[in-house]
C-alpha cells in the first residue's frame, strides 16, 4: 500500500488556500458521477492519490480502504475470497469509479431493495472537513454507537460536508445459488405479484421491469426476478413462482445465470438498450423513488422499474419537472432529474428542477449540517442545492 500522507496533506493545503482566497472545491474521484445533479462550480480536487487497501479481514466481513481506490480493484480483491457489495454499487463505466465517489454518492444497484442500501454497510469514515480538519466517526464493527453515526451521514452527502479519505465497509459472502426469472407481464399485475412475492418466505434479491417499445403486441412487458440464497430456498422458490405466473396468465421461463449476470449488471451501470437509447434528443431520464406499493403511474413516458417497485426510471422532457415531483411526493417519495441532454437546465434556478424541492424543516436541517462541517462554504458547490 502506497504512502498517502503526501497526498492527505495536498489536500489539506488546497482546503486552506480555497477557504482564504474564498473559493469553491469540487471534490472528484474518477469523476463517473460528473453529469448528476445541478451544473458543477468550483475547482476540481482530485482524489485518486489516495490509494490502497489498509486492512481486510475476511472472516471478519471488513474491508478498510482509501477512498481514491478504485472500486473495481476493491470488487476484485472481495472476489478473490468469494466475497462482494452486497449493495452493487453502479460503475456507469464512462470513467473508473472510486470507493470515495460509491459512499459520497450513495447509490446502489439492483439488490437494494432486499440487502440495504450502500448506508447500511458504511461502519466507519475518515474525512477532511471545510475547516482542514482531518476527522474519524464509526469503526469497524456494527454495533458501534459512540456518537453521532458521521460515517453515515456522509453517504450521499455528494462532497457537500468534507473529502473522504478512508472508509470501513461491510461485506458479504456470495450466496450459495442464484436464479433469475423472466416473466412476461404487464406492469400493473407484475407489481401485484411482487407485492405478493414480498410477504412470503422467497429468496427475492432483485427485480425489474421493463416495457420493450419496439414490440407493439405488448409481448415486450417484461419482469425479471432475481433469487439468491440456500441451493433448497432458491430451488424450491422457482416453481413455485413459474405457477404464481402462469396464474395470471404469464409465461415464466429461468434463464441462463451466464446471460443474466451480465444482463444485471448492465442494469446496474445502466448500459440497457433503455437507458443508451433516448426515445428522442429532448428526452431526460428521470428516478423517482416511491413507495414499493405504489400502484403503476398514469403517464405517457417509457418506464424501467427496479427494487420490487420502488424505483421507476422514465424518460421525460424536462419540462414535466413539477408534475413528476409532485406525483413522487404523492407517492410518498421524491423526483431527480437524473441524466438530461448537454445544455438542459445547466442554470436551473433555486429549488428547481433537477430535484424535487425540500419543504422547511430539511431545508434548514440540511443547511446547518453543511455550516458545521464547511462553515466557510468550500464545499458548497450547490450541485445538490441550486443557489445555495
Amino acid at each position: 500500500m502506497q504512502n498517502n500522507a503526501p497526498a492527505l496533506a495536498d489536500i489539506t493545503d488546497q482546503i486552506q488556500q480555497a477557504r482564504a482566497s474564498s473559493r469553491l472545491l469540487r471534490i472528484r474521484g474518477g469523476g463517473s458521477k460528473d453529469f448528476f445533479g445541478n451544473a458543477l462550480q468550483g475547482d476540481a480536487m482530485d482524489t485518486r492519490a489516495l490509494q490502497g487497501i489498509v486492512s481486510y479481514e475476511p472472516s471478519e466481513l471488513v474491508v478498510t480502504v482509501h477512498a481514491g481506490t478504485p472500486l473495481a480493484d476493491l470488487e476484485a480483491a472481495l472476489r478473490e475470497k468469494k466475497q462482494c457489495l452486497p449493495f452493487e454499487p453502479p460503475h456507469f463505466g464512462q470513467s473508473p469509479a472510486t470507493v470515495g465517489g460509491m459512499v459520497a454518492a450513495g447509490l446502489s444497484g439492483p439488490s437494494r431493495a432486499s440487502v440495504g442500501a450502500t448506508r447500511d454497510y458504511v461502519l466507519g469514515a475518515r474525512f477532511i472537513n471545510g475547516r482542514g480538519e482531518h476527522l474519524t466517526f464509526g469503526g469497524q464493527v456494527m454495533k458501534n454507537v459512540a456518537g453521532y453515526d458521521v460515517s453515515r451521514l456522509l453517504t450521499g452527502s455528494w462532497g457537500t460536508l468534507g473529502v473522504i479519505t478512508e472508509v470501513s465497509l461491510k461485506v458479504l459472502s456470495f450466496a450459495p445459488c442464484e436464479a433469475t426469472l423472466m416473466c412476461t407481464l404487464a406492469q400493473a399485475p407484475a407489481l401485484d405479484l411482487l407485492q405478493r412475492w414480498g410477504g412470503q418466505p422467497l429468496p427475492l434479491n432483485a427485480s425489474c421491469w421493463v416495457h420493450d417499445a419496439t414490440d407493439g403486441a405488448g409481448s415486450g412487458d417484461t419482469l425479471f426476478v432475481r433469487l439468491r440464497g440456500a441451493v433448497a430456498a432458491v430451488q424450491a422458490a422457482l416453481p413455485r413462482m413459474c405457477a404464481d405466473v402462469a396464474a395470471i396468465g404469464g409465461k415464466a421461463d429461468v434463464m441462463d445465470n451466464a446471460q443474466a449476470g451480465p444482463d444485471w449488471a448492465a442494469a446496474r451501470d445502466q448500459h440497457l438498450p433503455f437507458f443508451t437509447t433516448p426515445p428522442d434528443a429532448d428526452s431526460c431520464l428521470w428516478r423517482l423513488s416511491v413507495a414499493q406499493t405504489t400502484p403503476a403511474l398514469d403517464l405517457p413516458y417509457a418506464t424501467f422499474m427496479e427494487w420490487h417497485g420502488g424505483q421507476r426510471w422514465l424518460w421525460a422532457p424536462a419540462t414535466a419537472a413539477s408534475q413528476l415531483h409532485a406525483l413522487a411526493q404523492r407517492s410518498g417519495g421524491h423526483a431527480t432529474l437524473f441524466r438530461r441532454p448537454a445544455g438542459a437546465l445547466a442554470d436551473a434556478p433555486a429549488g428547481g428542477q433537477v430535484f424535487t424541492p425540500l419543504d422547511a424543516a430539511q431545508e434548514r436541517i440540511q443547511t446547518a449540517l453543511q455550516h458545521q462541517f464547511d462553515p466557510d462554504g468550500v464545499f458548497n458547490t450547490r450541485r445538490i442545492q441550486a443557489g445555495a
